[in-house]
């Protein structure tokens, strides 16, 4: 119960200030001092509110807290005032802080009274806090520790620590080693203080190699202060020391070559305790056939230096030992010295054969390409202008008196622009439309060609950067000649044309024939109709030519049927035939009046003997009627017959033009 009253007592202030759990305050739990030393307290705190200042500062020793006034009571040793007076006016507890985040602190004079807990009591004007630090201090020094690796070994560099939980400014102490009462060793060590938030130690450590004469000797650390030692800690050395005087033997008078066999032993002069096993070295290479015996069967031309090992609880190991093994020239390869970087076509390039190793190191080389060996001998191989048919696989040989070594093929890659375009089609040059094309643009170039271009045979740019151009379906119209451009960085090539040809499908063929057929039909009857209509043509013209030639003179055609003349009167009449308009036209009569005697004439025809008489309308009647056979003279025998269509001839001439009366009407020719 008593062990848990401190922490009770943080729960409840912390109940009472919620805001409390929001301070941080760092520094080591526990402090370790004697009587009469110091202990200097590093510490580290953060105020919740980060602007506030820390006002007041209480340490108490061995506190509790009252319930009744809601605070702590214990032994103050230290109280801030408001000036916050500085540490050499301070008492025997000193605040070696400041208002914002440190809060060290340093006691003098120590007294094994106390021991104890602390309580650091921090506020604010808004907030506060207790922090608890606990002292450990003892009537008498207390020794330090010595810390060493749980096993030494002989000749196996160690580190030995002499740690002492102790430290102050102004109580200085030393560490000092020794070994057997003497000191040890010869050279100073290190001694080294730590007062952090986290620990406050000093320690000195010893590194050092031990031998195996140390084994059950005493090394001892002792704590000076003030030429008088305080006191000191002791630990019993236990070094285990492996076999002495181990070497390895070659069981072998003559040179070693790759692949013979080799036989070594490993032996010793001495070893504490006996020899139990033997190791050797390296390791997992080869199989052990007897006791401290090795044999190897193939030895490697890289075969490391070999070293044995004789052990009991702890290995002792011999120097190693080379075989010397003699071999033929190894890792050759080819390397590029110039150019540096790419390879163009035109460029001096220079290839060397390298190796890292030959035993011995007499050697001489030659070269391959693609599996040929070539007349250049030397180390060198030589280019002063590339071109793009020396690029292939390229193989250096060294040989020395061994054996023979080849590099790996070293690929000679010569960049150049585009070269050798040529335009492939896909299934063939002859295509039948309808199907698929697919036209290649082939090309030798290195790099590979990155952009390709398509012209047509009017080397118009079909807007295509693939390499293959797709006519699907292809058609006619894409019969033509093609030809590509293709380009890399190092410059551009063109293709010759190549030609296309699609042919018309049998269906196309069909379709075209049958409107051929139709057309060809069409023209027949359009030639047909056109010869009858020339035909008509000729005939309406004739009959033209007829009428223009009876008279010369112009005539209108009316119909007055209020001055028909009868038939009594007896006029004269002339019946003319007109074989051009047979089929529309079979028979005329023209009667002419009575005062006039008409001149024997073509039918048609208005010339007359003599003058007409002025101031009157010579009339001329005329009976048109549709006959089948020769001409007559006709005389109607109905005025009204449906048939028979009257009409008046007037002259025109000489004299006053008889002017037109009101009720005629333009006559109508029906036949």
């Amino acid at each position: 119960m008593h062990l848990l009253g401190p922490w009770l007592l943080l729960l409840l202030e912390y109940l009472a200030f919620s805001d409390s759990n929001k301070w941080k305050v760092e520094h080591p739990s526990t402090f370790y001092a004697w009587e009469g030393a110091c202990i200097w307290i590093p510490c580290r705190y953060q105020i919740p509110r980060g602007s506030a200042l820390l006002d007041n500062l209480t340490v108490y020793h061995n506190y509790e807290y009252n319930k009744n006034i809601s605070d702590f009571n214990g032994t103050i040793l230290y109280n801030s005032t408001k000036t916050w007076e500085s540490p050499s006016q301070q008492g025997r507890v000193r605040f070696l802080g400041d208002q914002r985040n440190n809060c060290t602190l340093s006691i003098h004079s120590l007294l094994v009274g106390d021991s104890g807990q602390l309580g650091l009591r921090m506020m604010t004007k808004d907030d506060k806090w207790m922090e608890a630090v606990n002292l450990s201090i003892s009537k008498s020094p207390f020794p330090p520790q010595i810390q060493l690796p749980s096993e030494l070994r002989e000749s196996q560099k160690v580190t030995a620590t002499c740690l002492l939980n102790f430290t102050c400014f102004g109580y200085d102490i030393k560490l000092q080693w020794s070994l057997e009462g003497a000191p040890f060793p010869p050279a100073p060590t290190i001694i080294s203080s730590s007062h952090t938030i986290k620990t406050v130690l000093t320690q000195s450590q010893l590194a050092f190699e031990p031998e195996w004469s140390h084994h059950g000797k005493n090394l001892t650390c002792q704590v000076w202060h003030s030429a008088k030692v305080l006191s000191e800690g002791t630990v019993q050395l236990d070094v285990k020391h492996p076999p002495k005087g181990v070497t390895t033997v070659i069981q072998s008078s003559t040179r070693i070559r790759e692949g013979d066999s080799v036989t070594l032993s490993c032996r010793y002069n001495s070893s504490n305790p006996t020899v139990t096993r033997y190791e050797w070295s390296p390791q997992g290479l080869w199989n052990e056939p007897s006791h401290g015996v090795l044999r190897i069967r193939k030895v490697a031309w890289d075969t490391p230096p070999i070293s044995c090992a004789a052990c009991n609880q702890w290995c002792s190991s011999a120097p190693p030992v080379n075989l010397d093994v003699q071999y033929a020239p190894k890792d050759v390869k080819v390397l590029q010295i110039s150019p540096e970087l790419e390879i163009h076509a035109g460029n001096r390039v220079q290839l060397q054969c390298n190796f890292s190793k030959s035993h011995p190191k007499e050697v001489h080389f030659s070269w391959k390409k693609n599996g040929s060996l070539l007349e250049e001998k030397g180390r060198e191989l030589n280019f002063d202008s590339i071109s793009p048919e020396d690029a292939g696989n390229y193989k250096c040989l060294v040989n020395n008196s061994i054996g023979q070594s080849a590099s790996k093929a070293w690929r000679l890659q010569v960049l150049y622009a585009p070269r050798r375009l040529w335009v492939s089609i896909t299934p063939g040059d002859r295509v039948m439309e309808g199907r698929k094309a697919a036209l290649t643009c082939e090309s030798d170039a290195n790099p590979p060609v990155s952009q390709y271009a398509w012209f047509d045979w009017n080397n118009q740019d079909l807007q295509y950067m693939g390499q293959t151009l797709r006519l699907e379906p292809v058609k006619v119209e894409h019969s033509g000649s093609y030809w590509c451009k293709g380009v890399n960085r190092l410059g551009e090539g063109k293709s010759p044309p190549s030609t296309l040809t699609v042919y018309y499908s049998p269906e196309t063929i069909g379709r075209r024939t049958t409107m051929g057929i139709g057309l060809c039909l069409a023209i027949l009857i359009l030639a047909i109709w056109g010869v009858k209509l020339q035909q008509n043509w000729k005939r309406t013209r004739s009959q033209q030519g007829l009428q223009e030639n009876s008279s010369g003179q112009s005539f209108f055609v009316r119909n007055k049927k209020v001055r028909r003349t009868p038939l009594s009167e007896g006029p004269h009449s002339l019946g003319c035939y007109n074989p051009m308009v047979e089929d529309g036209i079979s028979y005329a009569a023209l009667r002419f009046p009575e005062t006039d005697t008409p001149r024997a004439g073509d039918a048609g025809t208005s010339e007359t003997q003599g003058p007409l008489p002025n101031n009157e309308d010579v009339v001329t009647y005329s009976v048109v009627q549709k006959r089948v056979g020769d001409y007559e003279n006709v005389t109607p025998d109905f005025p009204e017959d449906e048939g028979i269509h009257y009409s008046e001839l007037v002259q025109f001439g000489a004299g006053e033009r008889p002017r037109a009366q009101e009720d005629v009407e333009y006559v109508t020719l029906k036949h």
